[in-house]
């Protein structure tokens, strides 16, 4: 099945989509998707080709990326909280043909030389591309590459995660699986849909006939609001939302949750023992997941209590390992690198052959599956209990309130400011934020950080911002006279 069919064949009349300016019928979403699909494609948007959608989570946002999927092409979202120039890299990385989006962000971008998209505001073009006449959509097979995730690495720029039909297909069926999503379920959609997860909430209520509400909140207290006055009863989070929804009174709200799911980080004990006492008739889904292979892994509800500390189980449609670095199993325990098999492992990094052949290997002999692996960096155990347990990440990537941060990226930004002469990021530990980030700074000459930081605001998103500053005169190097990340590893853990 094609992602962009996953909503056909529900009654027509069914609550289907829900944002702040319009609610959408399943009839009325595909109307829209098919005339907006057989639009773009009238103006030039061609099988295999990508088209960025830029916006925040509104009807017309959902529409772009489905209607782009059916017409053959490649669906590119990008996290609306980025900054311009961010977004100019995934515009350009992609080779993006079009660019569809709201206008303040559409109008701030500047698309380097080479092929310019064909840029659509929704402001100015939607009623024009909702009016075609729908012809039928472009035909594609479930093998074919339906979306590119940009995602952060631990160095560099964010490179983009190439995923096809069937693994957004699988994985809406995957999750609707072991969290018993049906027809009657009305989920929030807090997370952005440019987010594996917040995507997948999508596609996980229109595979299943339910209603997916999608609220970009300013304050934890608008979620409560939603939660009440929507009679939501699935809401994803990840740890930070959940900590600031643990401060508010939730009197009169809340009684008609019945699943609660965390991913994007460790959800903290005490949280999951909050919201168990708050919600007794909801279950509490405990997830870890990768980009690259969408989730991998949950804790089943009544363990949530007893086994705070796992990440769980496979989900369906996937096979996990543990591996010795000589690819043999780890017996039962002994700490490994995570290794995913199955129909969810994506088809690796957009024009990247060099770092996907580093996380992208054939399946270990022993794999069910058999095809192509992911190689998550993570190292964990298999307990004696079967369940798996996180140890370590191997990269320096930064999960900070439920996004990878690049330390790469992050020092770019800081050096690009002009103040800086060097710098080196980590990740620290954060009971809010999961990791705090923090920079180690020789400064250039004049710089005062006041002056730095409002720089680095208007350069990165808010979730990129340092939570600690420290400036020094000097990085320690190694003996071959590179940085020594080892020594400003043990210095940032003193942060934590």
């Amino acid at each position: 099945m094609r992602v962009d069919e996953l909503h056909l064949g529900k009654p027509g009349e069914a609550e289907a989509l829900v944002t702040k300016a319009r609610t959408l019928t399943y009839g009325a979403l595909e109307a829209e998707i098919a005339a907006v699909s057989t639009a773009l494609a009238s103006r030039g948007l061609r099988p295999g080709d990508r088209a960025c959608v830029w916006a925040p989570k509104t009807c017309e946002t959902v529409i772009a990326l489905m209607a782009i999927m059916r017409a053959g092409a490649i669906a590119v979202p990008i996290n609306p909280a980025l900054k311009a120039a961010q977004a100019e890299h995934i515009i350009a990385d992609s080779g993006a043909t079009f660019l569809l989006g709201n206008r303040a962000r559409l109008s701030s971008v500047e698309v380097a030389a080479g092929v310019p998209p064909l840029t659509l505001a929704f402001e100015d073009h939607w009623p024009a591309l909702v009016e075609v006449d729908a012809d039928v959509g472009e035909a594609r097979t479930p093998d074919d590459l339906a979306m590119i995730l940009y995602t952060s690495g631990s160095t560099g720029r964010p490179k983009g995660v190439m995923l096809t039909h069937r693994n957004l297909c699988l994985g809406a069926e995957s999750v609707a699986a072991y969290l018993g999503t049906d027809a009657s379920d009305r989920i929030l959609g807090v997370l952005p849909i440019s987010f594996d997860y917040g995507l997948n909430q999508v596609l996980t209520a229109f595979r299943q006939g339910g209603t997916i509400i999608l609220l970009d909140y300013l304050l934890p207290k608008d979620v409560v609001k939603w939660v009440q006055a929507h009679r939501i009863t699935q809401l994803p989070g990840i740890p930070p939302l959940w900590m600031q929804l643990d401060e508010q009174d939730w009197t009169g709200a809340g009684d008609t949750l019945r699943t609660l799911t965390n991913t994007g980080g460790h959800m903290p004990e005490r949280l999951t023992r909050a919201f168990t006492a708050r919600f007794p008739r909801a279950r509490i889904f405990l997830m870890y997941g990768l980009t690259e292979a969408f989730r991998s892994a949950y804790l089943a509800p009544e363990l949530a209590l007893r086994k705070p500390n796992s990440i769980g189980t496979a989900i369906p449609n996937a096979e996990l390992f543990i591996l010795r670095e000589d690819g043999t199993e780890c017996a039962p325990d002994e700490p490994g690198e995570l290794v995913h098999c199955g129909p969810l492992v994506s088809r690796g990094y957009w024009q990247d052959t060099e770092r996907t052949a580093l996380r992208f290997r054939p399946a270990p002999a022993f794999s069910r599956y058999g095809g192509l692996a992911v190689w998550s960096g993570d190292r964990m155990r298999r307990g004696e209990d079967g369940l798996l347990y996180f140890e370590a990440r191997a990269d320096d990537m930064i999960k900070t309130s439920g996004n990878r941060v690049s330390p790469g990226e992050l020092e770019e930004a800081a050096q690009a400011t002009g103040m800086i002469s060097e710098a080196a990021a980590f990740g620290v530990a954060d009971e809010r934020l999961g990791q705090g980030i923090l920079l180690f700074l020789v400064a250039g000459a004049g710089a005062q950080e006041a002056v730095f930081r409002k720089a680095l605001a208007a350069a990165l998103p808010g979730f990129m911002q340092p939570q600690h500053i420290v400036w020094k005169e000097a990085l320690p190097r190694s003996p071959n006279g590179k940085i020594d990340r080892t020594a400003l590893r043990e210095e940032a853990a003193k942060y934590a």
